[in-house]
């Protein structure tokens, strides 16, 4: 899902030593982050779906996938500097902050509110630093993975209003507002720079285009379901503006998801792809955030829609994961290539 970042060819054989099997593992683009996040909406929409024990399967593997990445990011920028930078500067890298964000928000759902909080405090010191590198080295007719400044920002806004009603915090609510305006301020921008052929050649992360409009229209919603705990967060014709905003980007999200699927059934692409997870995220975001919008709506009739949704990212969930798992198998020696 990074700008100019291709899936790392090949794996240890058979034998390799652990050594080997590190190395491998220190070579997954910064878009392997987008496994994270997929995995971990997923678990949320399963848990809005009511699917409890699937959707804390997913989430364990979310952490332990989270563990990895996190371990080889502090890693590279221990021993590794001039490769940590070239990596930070690709749009890639934002998913560390975006997952972080995802796993913090399903924490948050499910009651534990102190990693949930510590998690924000990591995307939140995070995200300065990485948003400043990626948008300096913006450039024209970039991939999908642009967005991800919208998504890894509107992602605080998730994980803090989702932890504002949690705990009844108002001042968190209000600071959400703030990376919820900002998230779209950047995606209309990461729009000027994207490039419309890679709807139909991309490799899997133009789904990105519509998936940071789902996160978008999630924010929204926590933001209104913040408000509907009891608190009071804003007046009338504040709460209005958030309304319709809302709606907006939830239409706007199901019209990105149409073109978009449309696209892949015109130009089928089957190989299996590390960017193929930010196909995986906005199939999954778009069913929490059509799930959330319609519950915090009442609007029954998204329910359906958001449970349908939920059920074609899991399918998609499980295609790329046999994939992953396919590409990861040893090459034997006699097929390796010479």
């Amino acid at each position: 899902m990074s700008s100019g970042t291709a899936p790392v060819p090949g794996v240890p054989g058979p034998g390799a030593a652990p050594a080997s099997l590190r190395a491998w593992w220190a070579r997954r683009p910064p878009a392997a982050g987008a496994a994270v996040m997929a995995t971990g909406i997923v678990s949320v929409g399963l848990h809005l779906t009511g699917h409890e024990t699937l959707s804390r399967i997913a989430l364990v593997l979310a952490c332990v996938a989270w563990l990895g990445l996190a371990a080889n990011f502090v890693l590279l920028l221990v021993r590794e500097r001039a490769r940590w930078v070239a990596q930070a500067v690709t749009p890639g890298a934002l998913t560390a902050v975006a997952a972080t964000t995802v796993i913090g928000t399903r924490f948050a759902l499910l009651g534990r509110p102190t990693p949930a909080e510590a998690l924000l405090a990591l995307a939140t010191l995070l995200w300065p630093v990485l948003i400043v590198l990626v948008v300096r080295h913006w450039g024209r007719r970039m991939p999908g993975a642009v967005f991800l400044g919208c998504v890894a920002t509107e992602g605080l806004a998730v994980l803090g209003a989702t932890l504002a009603a949690a705990t009844s915090t108002a001042w968190l609510a209000h600071a959400s507002l703030v990376p919820f305006w900002l998230g779209l301020v950047l995606y209309a921008a990461a729009l000027f720079r994207f490039d419309p052929a890679q709807v139909v050649r991309g490799a899997g992360d133009h789904w990105v285009a519509g998936g940071a409009l789902a996160i978008s229209a999630l924010a929204g919603a926590k933001l209104l379901g913040a408000a509907g705990s009891g608190m009071y967060l804003w007046n009338r014709d504040d709460g209005d503006v958030l309304r319709t905003t809302t709606v907006a980007l939830l239409t706007l999200d199901l019209a990105w998801y149409a073109v978009l699927l449309i696209a892949e059934i015109v130009r089928v692409r089957p190989r299996y792809d590390v960017r193929r997870w930010a196909t995986v995220f906005p199939l999954g975001m778009t069913s929490a955030a059509t799930l959330s919008v319609g519950a915090v709506l009442e609007v029954s009739w998204l329910d359906g829609l958001g449970e349908v949704l939920l059920w074609i990212s899991v399918a998609a969930w499980l295609a790329v994961a046999a994939g992953a798992v396919t590409s990861a198998r040893p090459v034997p020696e006699g097929r390796r290539p010479r």
